[in-house]
């Protein structure tokens, strides 16, 4: 027997039509979850043996930021491993919606 919910979509399964406060919570989130990385980017310390300059030393550089011990610091590293992986979900799955 079907749920209500598989009633009303039965053939989007996570594809339906977003609603304007779920789209403008959508927006919200995201600003905030950046606003969180410029924060951390901001407030965190990095090891005196490795401080970036560009994107690319970011990261590279991301590996030691835990030697501190600070909450900031671990927080910045999940952060910056975590954003690139969620990018990479998206557009996995808007490429996949398009093909259905």
């Amino acid at each position: 027997m079907r749920s209500k919910a598989n009633q009303r979509f039965p053939t989007h399964h996570g594809y339906g039509e977003i609603g304007l406060s779920r789209f403008f919570m959508l927006y919200v989130a995201q600003a905030v979850w950046l606003g969180l990385g410029v924060y951390l980017l901001l407030h965190a310390y990095w090891p005196s043996t490795c401080t970036p300059h560009n994107p690319i030393e970011v990261y590279a550089c991301s590996m030691r930021l835990p030697e501190n011990g600070g909450w900031r610091e671990a927080a910045l590293l999940t952060w910056l491993w975590a954003t690139p992986i969620l990018i990479a979900l998206e557009i996995s799955r808007r490429m996949r919606r398009d093909e259905a």
